[in-house]
Order: C-alpha cells, then structure tokens, then sequence
C-alpha cells in the first residue's frame, strides 16, 4: 500500500487529486450502504439520492472555486466560467436549498427523527492538492507513521488500555507514536522542502497548455538560520540551527495526527460498534474498507485545511489579479492609480509620470 502510494504521487498532481476524489467517494459509498442496509426497511424516500446529492453541494462549495481559480485560466473570456466564478456562494447556495427542499419532501410521518439523523455531515479533502504537494503529504504521512510506530510501540511495550472502544490501544503505543512521528514529520518536511515539484502549488500554463509545478519557492521552504533557546544550548551544544520554516510547521502537523488524529479511528470504531460490523466493507482483503484505511485521514485534512488558511496561506497575486480583471476599467484604473501612490511612497517606482 505504501509502495502505491508513492507511485500516486510520481504519476503527478492531476492522477493524485483523481485518487483522493475516488477515495472520497468510495468512503461515503461504503458509509451510505451501511445506513441503507439498516434502513431500508423503513422505506425512506430519496435516501440515497438526497445523500449523494449533498455530497456533491459540499464538494462544488469547497472546491468549485479553487478548481476555478486553478484550471480555467480563461475564465475571463469565457463567460459561463467568469459566471461560475463571480457568483460561486450563491449557486452553491441555490443548490443547498434545492436539495433542502428534496429533504423537506421526502419526510416520512413516524420516522422524522431517523431522517434528520441520516442526513450527517459531509466531508471533503481534496483541496489541500492543489497547493503543494508537500502540504499535501506530510500530514498523510505523519498518519501513517503514526499509525505504525503506535501499533509498534504498543505491540513490545503496550501494557495499559488506552480506550475502551479500541482494547487494543494501548498509552505507550499512544505517547511512543507521539515522539516518532514528530521526529518522522521533521524529516520529511526537511528533505520534501528542498524539491520544487512537491513545494510548488499546482499552475496551468497557458504557453504548454499543461498543469505544472515549478515555481520560485516561497519563504516557507527557504533554509532559515533560527536561534536556540539558552536552555537548550548547553544540552546540543549549537547556539542556531538552519531549518525551513516548514518544518515548524510540521511539527503542529504531525502532533495533531499523533494526538487528535487518532480519535478519527476510535469514532469509526464506535460506529462500526453501533451498527454491529467488523468493518466498513471488504473492499481490500486483510484491512476492510477504504473508510477503514482513511478514518483517521479526513480528520486529517479537515484540520490541515483549517491550519492552513490560518497560518500558512497569504494572499493569492492569481486570484487578486482574476478578481480585478472582473472589474470596470475606471475601478480597474483607480486601483492602478492607488497602487502606484504606495509604490511611489513605498520608493520601490519613481515618482513620475512615466513610473
């Protein structure tokens, strides 16, 4: 399974962001059989349709418009696209609202607390392709290492049940995949940061009519010279040390995937619990279903696409630039105008007529 997985990766951006759509897809399969299979029997209208239905919404709101951004390149002479584009929230929420409606007709007298039940949450993970590789692996990988290293530890030292829902799981499994997947995240992170194709995010280019992922690397994976706190250089024996400023970040990631992510897998047990199976589907001999591989990725991906936008991410130059073409070409000059005040100011044009 590792070995495909780095052979998803080689294959480039596009066949990696096809698999995780076909991941996605294939989970809320098996999650939708589950619930089908226990529930038929009532003879609830719509069930499954409404339940796919959804998941299409959730996947057009989250990623619609960063597809937008990154493939259609022309949206600005397109118009359907440039329409897709501009009024992205409201056809996302026109869709919601049909698809709310459907619900409203489906419910079936004696069984509305069941309905509202079944109809969950959704959850996506495709986004984090699209801005670099690198954000992209680490923390998959931190979870599989995590997975690994705990099931290690626990296997030569376990002696104390962690939770009651996973009797297996055992605390120094739990605190022993901890500290080898910080230090796993830290050289990952170190050694990935040095590549453009995995640092780079994903950009077409209109000159080969190709996606590509070569780019000048940003801050993040540039080596920077860091100081030691004073406590700890007595200890190493450095007073700095050169690291990428990502692989700080990996260390948020890969404790999260070591702490947090765990419980992806004990709610998947608790759900497997509650509807009496062994596992999600048997889909791979030996391991269960793809939920059962992933349960502890979309809690993953959830967060990494939260840290992401709070930590990482600045503003996007593409998107801006998108965004002003949009506009009337008096606003589009009145920015320009405003612009070049603060850069005239800022000394980086000289103040004339002709800068």
């Amino acid at each position: 399974m590792i070995t495909f997985f780095f052979i998803i990766i080689y294959l480039g951006p596009m066949v990696l962001m096809t698999i995780v759509m076909c991941v996605q897809i294939k989970c809320f399969h098996e999650i939708i059989t589950i619930g089908y299979n226990v529930y038929h029997s009532y003879d609830l209208p719509w069930f499954r349709t409404l339940s796919w239905y959804f998941l299409l919404c959730v996947n057009y709101f989250f990623h619609g418009e960063t597809v937008t951004d990154y493939f259609f390149t022309l949206v600005q002479r397109e118009e359907p696209l440039r329409i897709l584009s501009k009024y992205h929230r409201f056809i996302s929420f026109a869709l919601y609202l049909t698809g709310f409606c459907m619900f409203v007709l489906s419910l079936v007298k004696k069984h509305y607390r069941l309905q509202f039940y079944m109809e969950g949450i959704h959850v996506v993970v495709l986004q984090n392709v699209l801005r670099g590789r690198c954000l992209f692996i680490v923390p998959i990988s931190c979870v599989i290492c995590n997975d690994i290293m705990a099931y290690m530890f626990g296997f030569f030292f376990g002696r104390t049940p962690l939770i009651k829902l996973s009797p297996k799981k055992t605390w120094e499994g739990f605190i022993g995949g901890f500290f080898a997947t910080v230090l796993f995240g830290l050289l990952l992170s170190y050694v990935m940061s040095g590549y453009r194709c995995f640092t780079c995010p994903v950009e077409f280019n209109n000159d080969t009519n190709s996606f590509t992922v070569d780019c000048e690397p940003s801050e993040l994976f540039q080596l920077q010279e860091y100081n030691i706190p004073l406590v700890l250089q007595s200890v190493v024996g450095w007073k700095t040390v050169r690291m990428y400023p990502f692989q700080i970040h990996s260390i948020a990631l890969s404790t999260f995937a070591s702490l947090i992510g765990p419980f992806g897998g004990f709610f998947a047990s608790g759900f497997k619990r509650a509807f009496k199976i062994k596992d999600f589907a048997n889909t791979i001999p030996g391991h269960g279903g793809i939920m059962d591989r992933f349960d502890c990725q979309y809690l993953m991906a959830t967060f990494v696409n939260v840290y992401i936008a709070s930590f990482i991410r600045g503003p996007n130059p593409s998107k801006l630039i998108q965004q002003f073409l949009t506009l009337r070409p008096d606003q589009q000059l009145h920015i320009f105008n405003t612009l070049k005040a603060h850069l005239v100011d800022k000394g980086v044009l000289v103040g004339s007529e002709d800068a």
